[in-house]
């Protein structure tokens, strides 16, 4: 079933007056295979994973997030950054013992 990006965004929309923060899922739905700053995260009891937050600025570029988002953040307590697709291994990891004969 293909997602309905308009309802998606009036629920962001909604949330961002209202101040309060999207479940990760939402997010990720939002802004598939980007890179996302987070503010006020909620985090699970290890700190691991964020749980919800509200989104404060995405793009595909990491260093564009970084540098334009710099300056969206005073407003908030905490902040995150998250990518929301997964990553490709590019590179096949070697110990040295493998070069060693």
């Amino acid at each position: 079933m293909p997602i309905d990006k308009s309802c998606i965004f009036a629920m962001y929309l909604y949330h961002i007056k209202m101040g309060q923060a999207l479940n990760i899922n939402d997010i990720k739905k939002l802004y598939p295979d980007e890179w996302v700053l987070v503010g006020n995260p909620i985090m699970d009891d290890l700190k691991i994973d964020i749980l919800s937050g509200i989104p404060i600025y995405h793009s595909k570029d990491k260093k564009e997030v970084c540098y334009i988002g710099r300056d969206k953040t005073p407003a908030f307590e905490k902040i995150t950054l998250i990518y929301t697709g997964t990553f490709k291994q590019t590179r096949k990891i070697t110990g040295i013992f493998n070069r060693i004969k």
